[in-house]
């Protein structure tokens, strides 16, 4: 099914998202990370539209929402999942399942412990945990919060496919998507990647966002969490102790990947669209 691509207006911020199978009466919201946009969803959306109406929002900040004028405040978890329980309302949305890519599943842990409680009926996280790595947190905000420049777009394709190595296996043709669905020309005629450089200070203004297990010990809907096999983020310890509290997760570890999963091949795809239609 075709795409379209929309915007709308929650908390007073425009929001973009793209939204497949328009129609379709189950909701699947996949929300990416931590510096991407909803275009990384595209696959999985695309394998799951002839079933599901699928809304993959850009985080404000990040691709083509709005960019906080109030930085400070407004890029953290909280806000994030309040600008969720507002999509939701705008669209209609009352019961849905929830797909998230590290950024993506904290807000996800948080809604489905909170304001979602009893509306997510499954819930999906890849590579996010209840407590994240502080090393990983590090090198996140090392690469994210000084984006580089580049002449080129081509460069700068290469770049993404130097620091997200990890993501595991991608196509030429989907590395060409990933970066111009994630470019912007800065004032001097450079590239550089499309996000709000200032997203990161969630991790010195809200230093405990990502310490979720109390969040997580609230949650009751189905949970599968995928865990990539070489991931700095999500730690085995933490992975299997989700796997003994809360909602006692099932837990999948994905070969040849780190942080985090691309969600673009079909053994990946196949397993997340098994769970949320409860064959596993």
């Amino acid at each position: 099914m075709t795409p379209t691509s929309n915007y709308l207006t929650v908390e007073g911020r425009e929001l973009h998202y793209m939204e497949w199978g328009a129609g379709n009466s189950e909701t699947v919201i996949a929300w990416h990370g931590l510096a991407r946009t909803g275009r990384d969803m595209d696959e999985l959306a695309a394998h799951l539209s002839p079933r599901y109406r699928v809304i993959c929002p850009d985080t404000i900040g990040r691709g083509l929402s709005q960019w906080s004028p109030l930085p400070e405040q407004e890029y953290c978890l909280a806000f994030y999942a309040r600008l969720a329980e507002g999509l939701a309302a705008a669209l209609n949305i009352d019961k849905l399942d929830w797909v998230g890519t590290s950024m993506g599943g904290a807000i996800g842990i948080k809604l489905a412990a909170g304001a979602f409680a009893g509306r997510i009926k499954r819930l999906v996280l890849n590579d996010i945990g209840a407590k994240t790595a502080d090393a990983a947190i590090a090198r996140i905000r090392g690469y994210a919060g000084n984006p580089p420049e580049f002449d080129t777009v081509g460069q700068l394709e290469q770049y993404f496919r130097t620091v997200y190595k990890p993501y595991g296996w991608l196509s030429d043709a989907q590395w060409r998507r990933l970066t111009e669905s994630s470019t912007r020309r800065r004032e001097n005629g450079k590239v550089s990647p499309h996000y709000d450089p200032k997203m990161v200070l969630q991790f010195s203004v809200h230093p405990h966002d990502y310490n979720l297990w109390e969040d997580w010990d609230r949650i009751t809907a189905p949970t599968l969490v995928l865990r990539g096999a070489d991931s700095d983020l999500l730690l085995p310890d933490v992975a299997q102790a989700m796997t003994q509290r809360g909602p006692k997760a099932k837990l999948a570890v994905m070969a040849g990947c780190g942080h985090a999963p691309a969600l673009n091949v079909p053994e990946h795809l196949d397993l997340i669209s098994g769970f949320l239609s409860g064959q596993s």
